[in-house]
């Protein structure tokens, strides 16, 4: 009977505690009672890496960047990351949002929203319109044909076909500079917009970079067809620079949290730093030069097992003239594919010759904002894994080089990550 009643008791008590909605905890420490569940989240398309330590650095068997990335001990804290490069078919779904958005703003196609009643309104796009835009509508009928002026006019039209204007594909994304906010002076009152970075790029990859790269070299095929033809839907997209690669993880995040279906986040879509891609690449394995964990670049049975260059004029050897499918080779044993080869990755990391002398060992990282009048030593980024026109050295998981941030090169990709919220992914 007695353990009856303290059944009883403890239950009117959870039932209080319960009700109180967390504001009136009758004088005991219980922390916050209302706050959401938290159930963790899988992002379609990316694999976890769970935290853990690696060496990086070149080994001594490269004496002379041996000199200068010196081996170091340093610890990662565990992340999803996309398991291949951003295809054009994924960054085609960008860019056709941002091509639906201006057809919205220009037929004021627009909401007025507000959180509470006493927020004022915010205007944001009727995104449930969309399915609805008429392209061939007629303007003077006061249909869709508004939207002329998005497409080629007069004499930029090329052999009388309608072709949107590329140049009118400018996305605004924001950032937080955090680094800058830890280190204000402390003691004054700071406005907190002058730590947020807004930035307009034109997303539009640089299909001409195929032509561009090469001197004495018939590349005209790739430029017209390799973004937008079925046939390349699920191969990297190249010839995005590092602030359209940044725009694009803002975007990410952006229709994640617009979605309402999933958990919003309070983490971003972002580019990897170096050593999140270098430790991610080798796949779990210590000091792998590969990530595949062997030391060369053949299996037993002689085939290549990435898509590199191979020999001097030698491209097609590997399967690939050019690119291949994202997914083309197997995995590491992240299930990470195509982590050399392909196409190198823009990574978050600013490039510094002797960066590995003075960068901290926990998430290690290195970043600068370069201005567009910054020299232009200011504005190279690390990329890694080298790609379908590179040498094996290029390919090894130590090596690093580097790229300017506003320059576009048609082996030069990228893929995503996310911080992982918790200590493993076996805590949900």
């Amino acid at each position: 009977m007695k353990k009856l009643q303290h059944s009883f008791l403890l239950l009117l008590f959870l039932a209080a505690l319960a009700a109180s909605c967390g504001r009136s905890e009758g004088g005991q420490l219980v922390g916050v009672t209302n706050r959401p569940k938290w159930k963790g989240i899988n992002p379609y398309g990316m694999v976890y890496i769970p935290s853990g330590s690696l060496t990086i650095g070149s080994g001594d068997e490269d004496i002379s960047r041996s000199l200068v990335s010196q081996p170091k001990t340093i610890s990662i804290q565990g992340f999803f990351m996309d398991d291949t490069e951003i295809t054009n078919n994924e960054y085609r779904q960008f860019v056709e949002w941002v091509v639906d958005s201006l057809a919205l703003r220009k037929l004021d196609l627009v909401l007025e929203e507000s959180e509470n009643d006493q927020s004022p309104p915010q205007p944001s796009l009727d995104w449930e319109a969309r399915g609805d835009i008429d392209w061939e509508g007629d303007a003077e009928e006061g249909g869709e044909g508004a939207l002329e002026d998005l497409f080629y006019q007069g004499n930029e039209r090329f052999a009388g076909r309608k072709e949107f204007d590329v140049n009118k594909l400018v996305f605004e994304f924001q950032w937080y500079d955090w680094q800058g906010a830890a280190h204000a002076p402390s003691g004054k009152d700071v406005n907190r917009t002058s730590f947020i970075r807004r930035e307009s790029v034109k997303i539009y990859p640089d299909t001409l970079t195929w032509i561009r790269d090469y001197s004495y070299s018939y590349n005209e095929p790739m430029s017209r067809n390799y973004f937008w033809h079925p046939a390349f839907d699920d191969y990297p997209v190249v010839g995005v620079n590092w602030k359209m690669a940044k725009a694009f993880c803002y975007w990410r995040t952006k229709i994640w949290n617009m979605a309402g279906e999933t958990e919003e986040m309070s983490e971003d879509f972002r580019l990897p730093t170096e050593h999140e891609w270098e430790y991610a690449a080798r796949g779990g394995r210590e000091e792998a030069s590969y990530p595949w964990g062997a030391y060369y670049t053949r299996n037993a049975k002689g085939c290549l097992l990435a898509n590199f260059k191979p020999g001097r004029g030698v491209y097609p050897e590997d399967g690939g003239l050019y690119t291949v499918k994202a997914d083309g080779y197997y995995p590491n044993d992240y299930g990470l594919y195509c982590m050399s080869g392909n196409v190198a990755e823009w990574t978050e990391s600013a490039y510094f010759e002797n960066s590995y002398s003075f960068i901290h060992d926990l998430n290690p990282d290195v970043r600068y904002d370069a201005k567009d009048d910054d020299p232009k030593t200011a504005k190279r980024k690390v990329i890694r894994g080298g790609s379908w026109k590179d040498v094996a050295y290029f390919l090894q998981t130590p090596n690093r080089t580097y790229e300017y941030q506003d320059t576009t090169k048609c082996y030069i990709g990228f893929r995503c990550v996310l911080t992982f919220l918790g200590r493993s992914i076996n805590d949900f």
